[in-house]
């Protein structure tokens, strides 16, 4: 039986002989190609910037320009009654009141020589009539006849600071050899003076405890105020195994842009103030108003220990602000684990 007379279907079972030779390469079927893989940013817990971000940064910075202003006013203060102090204790003043029949001249220059034969004094000053006149201006005007007034002269002794004469000696001696002369050695000034610059450092003192202490509330109140706006965001990071050190570090990072910002703002403002009011000064010497206001509060001077300790302020309100917020978003996490802990807290229920 030749292959010919074969059924059709016998022929199509009929195995192929496989083919001698190298095996051909079927060719490679297409691969499905992979979607690459985008690791998307991580977003911050808190945003960067809000209605409530904002409204704390002008919080800070109006008590950073506070705190600048109270401390660069005391330190301007403090070298005023400091350069007062070192005025007054150089030198001290010899009062001779008038009387009839005394040769006011001859008295002035006894005075003189009588004080200066003490050990400790350096030189003496008599002030004429023009001088005296001078001194009474602001209260008795101009073109004063001291003849006419019972006007007491002066003479000014100039002292070593560190090696004062003996004032009881002094005044003893000046009182027997002239009876009508005074010693004044300004003591009683030069203790207002300290008094006064005590009394200032600590009224300057309260007012940045207070500012501090209404910053910080200010801020505990801003960092619970975020939590709670985020409560569910950080009770899931929590209980997914995210430490508090974490989500407290992520407020911290929060709250110290915040407030280096603030308090950038408001010791900038403070130290311009201070320079704007020397540069006035400087400029109108010699009028009525800066007078007025040299008399009262001295030089509008603060040095550079006046500006390095507003810098310090910026620093000290930054730091208090990161350190508040982190220690109330740990508190905060604590409670939420404590309330976790308690089956009848969490369920609504007064515990037991």
């Amino acid at each position: 039986m030749n292959e010919l007379s074969r059924p059709k279907a016998a022929r199509a079972a009929k195995p192929k002989t496989p083919q001698k030779g190298p095996p051909q390469a079927e060719p490679a079927q297409k691969q499905p190609r992979r979607a690459e893989m985008r690791v998307r940013p991580t977003a911050p817990i808190l945003p960067p910037s809000n209605i409530q971000g904002n409204a704390l940064m002008v919080v800070i910075a109006i008590m950073a320009f506070l705190a600048c202003l109270t401390f660069g006013a005391v330190t301007m203060v403090r070298a005023t009654a400091s350069s007062w102090q070192s005025q007054i204790s150089r030198e001290i003043t010899i009062q001779i009141k008038p009387e009839d029949g005394l040769d006011m001249d001859a008295a002035l220059k006894k005075a003189r020589d009588l004080a200066l034969t003490f050990v400790g004094t350096r030189e003496g000053t008599i002030m004429d009539e023009t001088a005296t006149a001078r001194l009474l201006e602001p209260w008795l005007g101009t073109g004063l006849n001291l003849a006419d007034l019972p006007v007491p002269r002066l003479v000014i002794i100039t002292i070593d600071e560190q090696n004062p004469p003996d004032f009881n000696g002094m005044r003893a001696q000046l009182k027997t050899a002239i009876p009508q002369a005074f010693l004044d050695d300004h003591r009683t000034w030069v203790d207002r003076l300290v008094s006064m610059a005590h009394t200032t450092v600590l009224i300057g003192t309260g007012v940045l405890v207070l500012v501090f202490t209404a910053m910080i509330l200010t801020v505990i109140f801003a960092t619970r105020g975020a939590l709670s706006g985020n409560r569910h965001i950080v009770e899931v990071l929590h209980f997914v195994g995210a430490e508090s050190s974490f989500v407290a570090s992520e407020f911290q990072k929060h709250f110290l842009k915040i407030s280096m910002k603030g308090s950038a703002a408001g010791g900038a403002l403070a130290a311009l103030l201070f320079a704007a009011a020397n540069i006035w000064q400087s400029n109108s010497l010699a009028t009525p108003e800066s007078d007025q206001a040299t008399a009262l509060f001295g030089t509008f001077t603060i040095g550079v220990t006046g500006y390095l300790g507003i810098f310090a302020t910026m620093i000290v309100i930054a730091l208090l602000t990161t350190l508040t917020a982190r220690f109330t978003v740990m508190r905060t996490i604590d409670e939420i684990d404590l309330i976790r802990s308690d089956p009848a807290r969490s369920d609504g229920l007064p515990a037991s």
